[in-house]
């Protein structure tokens, strides 16, 4: 079996393929609403709640999707799914890709490269809105891969509403391109940064796609 299904065991409703770790959320918001329904049958007050309490659950269950990919070819690939913010040259020689994730993308977070996780690490910060430039200071979690490129840096960073980022593999892992690595519940943003030599192949304001836009140019 593919590595990416091992790690990344996913919760299922009805048949909806979701996000691994979907279920604190999305669990309470579906059975409310189930007993919404119910109870609109003998009341119109009941059948008025059950309007937005449907709504929410089909919100919640479009947010936690988790759709499988057919993985791109190239060299690295985007890790999120979204709209490219910025793209900024650092004093390293290194170059910051930063994509910013709104509540109705696919919030699943992917491997931008075949190699061995290093570092997964937690840092706490606020919660000012992803798409400010002091988001660089909120809630984070900081990826390091050694891959064929050597090392490649990752960061996941939680927005104004965003409260939680979700790794689902521990450092030492082993992942493939386009593996699920993590989840960011709610409006987010993802920073890769390419090593000094590579070159970008995408522009501020593209749209991409986990596992399938490439981002490096040969």
């Amino acid at each position: 079996m593919p590595h990416s299904q091992t790690s990344a065991h996913r919760d299922s409703l009805s048949g909806v393929r979701l996000a691994r770790g979907a279920s604190p959320w999305l669990l309470p918001t579906v059975a409310t609403a189930a007993l919404s329904l119910v109870r609109a049958r003998k009341s119109r007050r009941a059948a008025a709640i059950a309007v937005p309490t449907t709504a929410l659950a089909a919100g919640m269950l479009w947010f936690f999707r988790d759709p499988e990919r057919e993985i791109a070819q190239g060299r690295v690939i985007s890790p999120a799914d979204g709209v490219v913010q910025s793209i900024m040259p650092w004093k390293d020689g290194r170059t910051r890709v930063a994509i910013f994730m709104s509540p109705l993308n696919v919030h699943v977070n992917r491997a931008p490269l075949a190699g061995t996780v290093t570092s997964v690490e937690h840092i706490p910060g606020g919660f000012v809105p992803a798409f400010n430039k002091e988001s660089e200071n909120n809630e984070r979690v900081v990826w390091h891969f050694d891959t064929e490129l050597g090392d490649i840096e990752m960061i996941q960073i939680a927005g104004a509403v965003a409260r939680r980022i979700v790794p689902y593999i521990p450092q030492g892992t082993k992942v493939e391109q386009g593996d699920r690595i993590g989840l960011i519940r709610f409006g987010s943003r993802v920073d890769i940064y390419l090593p000094e030599g590579v070159d970008v192949d995408v522009e501020v304001g593209q749209v991409t796609t986990a596992g399938v836009t490439r981002i490096d140019r040969d």
